[in-house]
Formats: structure tokens, sequence, C-alpha cells
């Protein structure tokens, strides 16, 4: 299950990243400057890897039994901006937790 969570974890933190820069992207382009080139470049590679993130996410998920409620809660991680980082420890954490690995 190691694998999950690292696989999980290195989407999170790059889907994250990506929702952070999209809304920086945006306000450049709904904002006074009115740039669109940032959110027309990051939008679609944010889109992409989420989709590789909601496999990922639904792998671990699978392999550890959580609730359905907790898939929720790291799909919107994806698309919440800044959640990512916080769902992402928590799943890590707990992760870890079942199979007994050191953090």
């Amino acid at each position: 299950m190691e694998g999950a969570v690292t696989r999980y974890r290195i989407l999170a933190l790059v889907v994250g990243t990506l929702l952070v820069l999209l809304v920086v992207g945006m306000v450049l382009k709904y904002g006074p400057t009115d740039e669109p080139a940032m959110a027309g470049i990051v939008a679609p590679v944010h889109g992409a890897l989420y989709v590789v993130y909601l496999l990922a996410a639904y792998d671990l998920w699978r392999r550890t039994g959580w609730p359905l409620g907790r898939m929720g809660m790291i799909v919107l991680g994806g698309i919440v901006p800044l959640m990512t980082f916080f769902v992402e420890r928590r799943i890590v954490r707990d992760a870890r937790e079942l199979t007994g690995a050191a953090a």
C-alpha cells in the first residue's frame, strides 16, 4: 500500500500547486491586468492531472477501505484551493497508521 500512498502524495502536491497557480492565473485574467495567458496554460494541465489524481485517490481509498465520505474529502481537496495540502497530510498520516509504516 505504500506505493499507493506515494502516488497519491505526489499527485496531491502537484495538483494542489497547479490549483494555486490556476487561482493566480484567474485573478490575472479577470482582474485589472486582463492577462489570460497563465490561466490558459495552467487550466488544462491541472484538469488532466486532476483526473490522474482522482485515479490515484480511488486506488488508495479502495485499498484502505475508508468510508465514502473520506473519498469525498479527497475529491474536494483537488478543487478547493489550498485544501489539497491539508487533506494530503491527513490522508497520508491515516493511511500509514493503517499499515503501521513510519511517517
